[in-house]
Parts: structure tokens; sequence; C-alpha cells
């Protein structure tokens, strides 16, 4: 974790953007294909490979597909009192319930790297993939997670509590000026709110915005089979294209941003409400 935050802030160090394919779908478990968001991840990770860029890309279908990958659900330990979580989560491992080898562990430093991130993901049921939603509920300690868990003694509630009225009880990890950018397709409903409360929650986890076309929500195939899916991506070159510009829109804010020409308004203004 150190060494990803030390290589953020090393002005010697290539800027890196991250890419995030929340399907769960590959070819590598029972479907046997790729999934859609996978294909638009490399459309993205292509735009963003320039000369000077270092991309990252994190494949969440790895979940289904390698034996014992686990992204294990978050225990909401934020919501007893904020000194009980954790910067990086401490939750995992826990080898009397058998809950190891969390992915987390390897998501964080990504997290930490980037200068720029952007989510591909499926709707699910009006939601994202669940891949994708553990992911995100794990990422709580990135927002406002005690780096020391000594002064509660690990995980001891009523030590935490007792330090809860206390704002300099919690240290966020240091804040970075990271970007992003918001993809989804969907099926036939909810493509909309997804791509909404992805947004919401990255400029709540205090990211700023790329811009507004780097925020896309299409739909692949509407109202069409499944089994021609893929198809209808091949012939739908703009919705290909409508990627292609959320990563270079996404591209373009890194790169202004690591050279000091991009300000985002009242970012440095004092927040009157804690979290």
């Amino acid at each position: 974790m150190c060494r990803a935050q030390s290589e953020y802030e090393d002005p010697a160090q290539p800027p890196c953007v991250l890419i995030i394919n929340g399907s769960s779908r590959s070819e590598h478990t029972c479907p046997g294909e790729m999934s859609k968001s996978w294909r638009l991840t490399e459309i993205a990770a292509e735009i963003c490979g320039v000369d000077g860029v270092k991309v990252e890309e994190l494949n969440l279908s790895r979940l289904a597909a390698e034996y014992g990958r686990h992204i294990h659900p978050c225990k909401a330990c934020f919501s007893t009192a904020p000194a009980l979580c954790h910067w990086p989560c401490s939750c995992y491992p826990n080898y009397a319930l058998g809950q190891t080898q969390d992915m987390m562990n390897d998501i964080y430093p990504l997290w930490v790297r980037a200068h720029g991130i952007m989510l591909i993901t499926p709707v699910n049921w009006y939601h994202t993939s669940s891949p994708m939603k553990l992911m995100i509920d794990r990422l709580v300690c990135a927002d406002g997670g005690k780096p020391d868990p000594t002064s509660t003694h690990g995980k001891d509630a009523k030590k935490a509590k007792q330090l809860d009225p206390d704002a300099a009880a919690l240290s966020a990890p240091p804040r970075r000026p990271a970007l992003r950018g918001g993809r989804v397709h969907g099926d036939v409903e909810g493509a909309e709110s997804v791509r909404r409360s992805l947004v919401d929650w990255l400029r709540f986890m205090r990211l700023a915005p790329a811009g507004v076309p780097a925020e896309l929500d299409r739909y692949i195939g509407y109202w069409q089979p499944y089994a021609t899916s893929h198809d209808a991506l091949d012939k739908d070159t703009a919705i290909q294209e409508e990627v292609r510009n959320a990563a270079r829109t996404l591209l373009e804010a890194v790169q202004a941003r690591r050279s000091g020409r991009l300000i985002s308004a009242g970012e440095d203004l004092d927040q009157p409400r804690q979290k």
C-alpha cells in the first residue's frame, strides 16, 4: 500500500489509469463466453494505453473463474462506530471461519496507485453486478477508515464508540486528486440509475469528475435476444466510439491533472459536516 501511494505521488512515475470490468461472465466459466463488458474494457484500455501512461485492468470475473478467489462481504463495522473501520480493511482474513484469499488485498493498492479510474459494469436487476457491489462495499474503509487499529484494541466496539465523537480519532487515507469515468450497459431497464449511483458514489468518495463524456449509460441490443448480443455490439459502432470518447476524456483529465492544468473548483474547501 505504501509503495502504491509513493508511486502515485512521485512525479517521475507515469500516470496510472485503472479500468475495471465488473461482469461475472467470462469464457473461463460455465457460460464459456466472454462478456460485452470485457470487450468494452479492452476498447477503453487501448485508448488509454498511450506512451507515458500506465494502464491497469482489474477483471472482477476472476471471482467466478479462479479457485478460492473471493471478495468477502463488508461487515459494516463503520455503522457500529467509524473507528472500527480500518484502512485497509482488517476484517479479513478470518482463518477461524475459512474467510481467506480475499481479493481486496490486491485491489486496494490498485485504487491507491490510480490517477484515473473507469468502471464498466453490466446492469443486473437494476443494480451493478454482484462482484462490483462487493468491491464498492469493501471500499468504505477508503473513505474515512482508521489506519491505526490499536486505539480500539482491534474490534472493541465499546472502545470505538468512546472515540467516535472525537473527529481526530478518524483519519482517512491521504486525499488524492483522483479522476473517474463511469460506464454501464444493460438489458432493458436500469442503466441510467446504475450510472447515476456509480457517479454519485465516486463523488462522495471525493474523486473528481473527469468530464461529462466520461459518464455513459447505453443499452446494447435493446429487447433483442441474449444469444445475439455480441452481434448487436459488433453492429453498434456508435457505442464503441462513445466508450472510446469516455476513455479519451478520462485520459485527457488525468494528463491535465498531472501537468497542473486541471482545477476542480471548491475541492480544497473544508466540509462543515464530517462523515
